[in-house]
């Protein structure tokens, strides 16, 4: 089998122009390396010879494509991580959606983790909403990812016992059971959230959502792509909801209708009107 480790500039220019198409992900020189090394495990697992081969498939075999693409995201997560801003969504979202916004007509607060990996983003959301709400009200969320594999994981609900740093001990007990290995989500919790495929470069038909994560995403794409992202998580919002993205991501510079929060835990954006 041909070695990718050194991936041809015409054929690194190939992958990257069919990537960006596809998905927005944005390789450059200095994550090249990345891609060589995912096609590389790619090309050994199917089997194929060569990158121009492969190439070949994924440009006419959409399931494979998707499989590439799967193959090359990064998954990194961890329940609660990022613990500021889940005690913004507690102490500030949550009571200004239901005291000062939506206090006339107590109903379901939707929720969107948009690029939710194994879970543990969606899950601990479900945890803490189910901590907090008032009586009246209810929430449901939408976990997305254009990992299939990681939805897998997602909607099965078991983490090994490595996996589980970071839960309090009573959400611990109260949200999952102790089984061979590690520990399962219960049921309940399951039942507030539907995980979909779903990639961030085409509309997701939600709309009237209240709160969106998404979270060490936009930072793999460029300029472009992420102001088209940022703009459909607008038309799927509803007015004065609020968006999370990774302590590390911002918004400044870009052409986007969202306005900056700064709370006493952790800054976020709201969409106004």
């Amino acid at each position: 089998m041909a070695d990718v480790q050194f991936l041809g500039d015409a054929d690194f220019e190939q992958y990257r122009s069919l990537i960006y198409a596809e998905s927005g992900i944005t390789f450059t020189e200095t994550n090249r390396s990345i891609l060589e090394s995912r096609l590389k495990e790619r090309l050994r697992e199917k089997a194929v010879d060569s990158v121009k081969a492969y190439f070949a498939e994924i440009s006419k075999n959409k399931e494979e494509l998707k499989g590439f693409l799967d193959s090359i995201t990064t998954n990194l997560t961890r329940f609660f991580r990022n613990q500021a801003h889940f005690d913004a969504l507690e102490k500030y979202v949550v009571p200004e959606l239901i005291h000062n916004i939506r206090k006339s007509s107590p109903g379901t607060l939707k929720i969107w983790s948009a690029g939710c990996s194994t879970g543990e983003e969606p899950y601990t959301i479900a945890m803490l909403m189910s901590e907090i709400l008032p009586p009246a009200w209810k929430f449901e969320i939408v976990a997305s990812d254009i990992s299939l594999k990681c939805l897998m994981t997602a909607k099965e609900g078991f983490y090994a016992d490595s996996r589980i740093v970071g839960i309090p001990d009573n959400y611990l007990t109260k949200y999952f059971d102790k089984v061979d290995g590690g520990y399962k989500v219960h049921a309940d919790i399951q039942s507030k959230i539907r995980f979909d495929y779903h990639n961030l470069k085409n509309d997701s038909g939600l709309r009237n959502l209240d709160i969106v994560f998404c979270r060490n995403v936009i930072i793999y794409f460029d300029e472009a792509a992420q102001t088209a992202v940022i703009n459909r998580f607008w038309d799927a919002m509803a007015a004065k909801s609020f968006m999370f993205i990774g302590h590390s991501e911002s918004l400044f510079g870009m052409d986007t209708k969202f306005e900056f929060v700064k709370t006493e835990w952790a800054t976020l954006y709201r969409k106004f009107t």
